[in-house]
Formats: structure tokens, sequence, C-alpha cells
């Protein structure tokens, strides 16, 4: 079992030291949800398949991540608030590659 550190702004400005296992499949919006960094019902709320954007986070990080699909890329073309460093928290796999990963919530749309 190896777990990450990883850096969560929350939307109130708070940042969260988390550590998050990479044996259990799984990914950035629901180790926001386990750790209750939002308020319940505000993330993922379409339960992980890309097409709400309340997952939306900013990569502050250099950290590698996988290539961005065509759901995800549709998804923040509609999304509010995208910045350049944009990407769904549910597409985001925890694996032992996001050790250092640091992020922020967008705002709530």
């Amino acid at each position: 079992m190896e777990d990450v550190n990883i850096k969560i702004t929350d939307r109130d400005g708070v940042i969260h030291d988390i550590v998050a296992p990479t044996d259990m499949a799984m990914n950035l919006m629901e180790v926001v949800r386990s750790y209750e960094l939002a308020p319940e019902g505000t993330i993922g709320v379409c339960g992980g398949m890309a097409m709400c954007a309340s997952c939306q986070c900013y990569v502050l990080s250099k950290t590698e991540l996988p290539e961005m699909g065509d759901d995800e890329e549709a998804m923040l073309s509609e999304a509010f608030d995208v910045k350049d460093n944009s990407r769904l928290g549910c597409q985001i796999q925890i694996t032992p590659e996001m050790e250092g990963l640091e992020v922020e919530l967008a705002p709530e749309s």
C-alpha cells in the first residue's frame, strides 16, 4: 500500500494537507468528498461521469497528469470559471505519480 501527499485548497481558501490512498482506485473528486472538503451536494454531483464540472479544480503544481480525455475537455468547454490549468477531479486517478499534487477547488457555479 502506498499513500500520496496532496495539498487541496478548498473554496474558502483553506489549505488541507491530505494523505490519499493509491490502492483504492479513488479519484481526486472522491478524495475531496471523503475528507469533506466541500459541502455535501456541491462536488461530484454527476457521480464522477465528467458531466457536471462540479469537481473542477485548478492544478497548481507541476505534477504530471494523464492527458485530458474528450469527455473532460467537452465538459470544461461548457463550464464556468475555467482556467488554463483547469481539470475535473473525477478524471484524476490517485496513483503513486500524484505525490505532491497541489490543487485548488474551483468556485461553486
